[in-house]
C-alpha cells in the first residue's frame, strides 16, 4: 500500500499525517488550547487521529481512544460524537437541536450518559444501531486498519500497535487503577466541571461528607476524615504514572471527595500546590489552571478570609460548588438534611461576597427541584435568586438538581424555566456526572 505524508512544525512537536488508500492517519494533532464554548464540534488538546470513508477515530497521547464519530445517514448527527471518558464511560455529546440547550446546561451540547442521571432533558442516543456497533466494534475497525497499512513508516506502525494494544479490557483495567489511587470511584463532579468539558484530575484531600441528607443517592456513608500530605503525594505520583503522556492535555483537577472545603485551610493549600507542581498543571497544553471541589454550608460558613486570600494569590482559577438544596426549613427536614434554613440564606449571602471580592474564585450552589416539594421552596427560591440580588451578575451560577434520577419531566423543565427568567445570576440544569 502506498502512502504519502506530511510533516507539520506546530509549537514544540511534530504534526505528521499520512494518506492511505483507505484511511488519513494524522498524529499529533493541535486543537483549540482553551476550553470555549462552541456550536460545532471543537476538539481541545493534543491529540490523534485515523479517518476512513466510515468514521472518524480520535486519541489521546497514549493512544487510547476518545472519541468516536461515524459518517453518512447511519449516524444520528453529523455533528455529534462519542467520548470516552477517563473512566471508562462513554459519553454521547447531542445537540438537542440546539433549542433550548445552551440555555438550561450553559453548554452547546447535551452530554448523553449510560448510566442513570438526573436530567430532565436528553434523549436514548444509546438504543441506536449505529452508537452501539460504535462502541462495541471500534476495535475490531482498529485490527483491520493496522492490517491494511502494514508497509506504513515506522511511526504510524508504532501508533497503530499502540492503539490496538488498548484494547477495550486494557482500557477498563486502567480505569480500575484510577478509582484505585482514589480510594474508589467519584460518583460525582461539580457542575462547574462542565468548563473543562470534564476532563479532570482526581485528587481526593479527605474522604466522606459532613452530612448524611436523606435524599442524596451520590455520595457515600463514609464519615469525614483527611487524608495525609503523605497520601496525597502518593495520589499525584500515581497520577503521574497512569496519564502518562497524556498528562500535557490536563490542566484541571478535582478536589476530593465530597466536601474538601472541610479540610483544614493548611491542607487544602498543601493538595491545591502539590497538584499545582508535581502535575505540572502549569505546562499543560491547555491554557489556564482550575480546581473544582464541593463544600457544604458549615465547612463554607467557617471558612475564614485568609483562606480566599492564599488562594486569590495562586495563579488558577477555583470553583466551589455548596449544596444548599433549599431556602425552606419544611423542604430541609424533608429531604433530611440537618440545616436551618436561616444558615441557607447566611451561606448564599456570603456566596455573593466571595464572588464580588475575588477575581479567581467562583462559588456556586446547587438547589434541588421536585413536584413533590413544598410550594414554599419554590416560593423562597425566586426570592433568593430574585429579589435579594440587586443586579444580574455574570458570576455565581445557580444549578438546579431533579431529585429523582431517570425521570424526565415536563413540569420540572416549566419551572426550571421560570426560574431562570427571574434570576439574576446565572441559572442552569445540574447534570449528575462521574468520573
Amino acid at each position: 500500500m502506498t502512502t504519502t505524508g506530511e510533516d507539520r512544525e506546530d509549537g514544540n512537536s511534530m504534526s505528521t499525517s499520512h494518506r492511505f488508500t483507505n484511511c488519513t492517519i494524522s498524529l499529533r494533532k493541535k486543537g483549540s488550547d482553551r476550553y470555549i464554548k462552541i456550536s460545532y464540534p471543537q476538539r481541545f488538546g493534543c491529540y490523534s487521529e485515523i479517518e476512513t470513508p466510515k468514521a472518524l477515530y480520535q486519541f489521546n497521547l497514549n493512544g487510547e481512544i476518545k472519541f468516536i464519530r461515524y459518517k453518512g445517514e447511519r449516524w444520528l448527527d453529523p455533528q455529534e460524537w462519542l467520548k470516552r471518558t477517563l473512566g471508562n464511560d462513554w459519553v454521547y455529546y447531542s445537540t438537542g437541536g440546539y433549542t433550548g440547550v445552551f440555555e438550561a446546561i450553559g453548554e452547546y451540547y447535551l452530554p448523553n450518559l449510560q448510566y442513570p442521571t438526573n436530567s430532565l432533558i436528553g434523549g436514548k442516543p444509546f438504543a441506536h444501531p449505529s452508537i452501539r456497533q460504535a462502541i462495541n466494534t471500534w476495535h475490531d475497525d482498529l485490527v483491520e486498519i493496522r492490517r491494511e497499512t502494514g508497509d506504513a513508516p515506522a511511526d504510524i506502525r508504532e501508533f497503530l500497535d499502540q492503539v490496538v494494544t488498548n484494547n477495550p479490557v486494557v482500557l477498563a483495567e486502567k480505569a480500575r487503577r484510577l478509582f484505585n489511587i482514589s480510594g474508589g470511584r467519584v460518583s460525582v463532579l461539580p457542575p462547574d466541571a462542565r468548563h473543562c468539558d470534564y476532563d479532570i484530575l482526581p485528587l481526593n484531600i479527605a474522604s466522606g461528607c459532613l452530612y448524611k441528607c436523606r435524599f442524596c443517592k451520590v455520595k457515600n456513608t463514609t464519615p469525614f476524615s483527611e487524608k495525609e500530605p503523605a497520601d496525597i503525594d502518593d495520589q499525584l505520583q500515581s497520577l503521574r504514572d497512569l496519564c502518562g503522556e497524556d498528562l500535557a492535555n490536563y490542566n484541571s483537577v478535582f478536589l476530593g471527595d465530597h466536601d474538601a472545603l472541610l479540610c483544614s485551610s493548611k491542607l487544602l493549600l498543601y493538595g491545591v500546590t502539590s497538584a499545582y507542581e508535581r502535575l505540572a498543571l502549569y505546562s499543560s497544553f491547555m491554557r489556564g489552571v482550575q480546581f473544582f471541589l464541593f463544600g457544604s454550608v458549615d465547612s463554607f460558613l467557617s471558612a475564614e478570609d485568609t483562606l480566599f486570600e492564599e488562594l486569590q494569590r495562586i495563579p488558577a482559577d477555583f470553583y466551589i460548588n455548596i449544596g444548599l438544596e433549599s431556602a425552606d426549613q419544611q423542604t430541609l427536614e424533608i429531604l433530611g438534611k440537618p440545616l436551618k434554613a436561616v444558615q441557607v440564606e447566611e451561606a448564599f449571602k456570603k456566596i455573593q461576597m466571595i464572588n464580588d471580592r475575588y477575581t479567581n474564585i467562583e462559588v456556586t450552589a446547587n438547589f434541588l427541584m421536585d413536584r413533590k416539594l413544598p410550594a414554599n421552596h419554590y416560593r423562597q427560591l425566586h426570592r433568593l435568586l430574585g429579589e435579594t440580588i440587586p443586579r444580574k451578575k455574570p458570576k455565581g451560577s445557580v444549578y438546579l438538581s431533579p431529585l429523582k434520577f431517570d425521570s424526565p419531566s415536563r413540569e420540572l423543565v416549566f419551572e426550571f424555566n421560570h426560574l431562570k427568567l427571574q434570576s439574576r445570576l446565572p441559572t442552569f440544569l445540574y447534570i449528575i456526572q462521574r468520573l
